[in-house]
């Protein structure tokens, strides 16, 4: 009997754990980097972005709205990393700063 409470217990328990794990990991690849180039032209918005992206050369302000570190590069390749943006916060990027990644 006691067994059998222990092995219940240790089913529940893993069962818990890979519903939590699921979970986090779908909210994990929600959220959008949007760019601010200027007032005349839209904004650029980057759904649910991973990997690396190329900034629009006139850029002006990235802000992240994932839940996830953004990093800013100087290159479009992604090859040389600048400034990290924090989930919720925004960054001014230099004209032609070239990308970002997700």
């Amino acid at each position: 009997m006691r067994r059998t409470r222990i092995a219940l217990l240790a089913a529940a328990s893993a069962l818990l754990a890979v519903c939590a794990t699921a979970g986090t990991a779908g909210a994990a690849e929600e959220g959008d980097v949007v760019v601010f180039s200027t007032e005349l032209t839209p904004l650029t918005v980057y759904h649910d972005p991973h990997g690396c992206h190329k900034l629009p050369l006139d850029a002006h302000v990235l802000t992240n709205r994932t839940d996830r570190l953004v990093t800013v590069y100087g290159d479009p390749f992604c090859l040389t990393p600048g400034p990290v943006v924090r989930p919720g916060y925004g960054a001014h990027v230099a004209p032609g700063s070239g990308s970002f990644s997700a």
